[in-house]
């Protein structure tokens, strides 16, 4: 296993998919209606991360519509489970929000979602 410069184990990303940022126009909260807008970091065909000052509990179930870029050329809307939550610590270095699951991504949208990661990886 490698070693990093201060003898603490240098861990793998276990994540499968390549991720990459976007803005998400629309998030509805179903049990009270609520709509509002985000930006999602480490999109992937599971799912997302959504900064947000007042993240939902786990378990939540929301709506999510997004549209890949270019503008307009696809909109996504899915159904998501919050799977974990980050709130607002003034101190830490880490964004507050949420991690989301798809619930019912259809295969056609995982592969847009794909295809657009991968070409976000390919300009960087």
């Amino acid at each position: 296993m490698n070693q990093g410069h201060d003898d603490k184990p240098i861990q793998a990303d276990k994540r499968c998919n390549l991720r990459a940022p976007i803005l998400v126009r629309k998030v509805r909260v179903e049990e009270n209606r609520r709509v509002f807008f985000g930006y999602a970091k480490n999109l992937s065909r599971g799912g997302l991360f959504l900064a947000t000052v007042n993240p939902l509990e786990p378990g939540s179930r929301v709506t999510v519509e997004l549209t890949l870029p270019p503008f307009g050329t696809r909109t996504l809307t899915c159904d998501c489970e919050v799977v974990w939550k980050r709130p607002y610590q003034a101190r830490s270095p880490h964004e507050p929000g949420m991690g989301l699951r798809f619930v019912d991504l259809d295969d056609e949208d995982a592969a847009a979602i794909d295809a657009w990661v991968r070409q976000q990886d390919n300009a960087s």
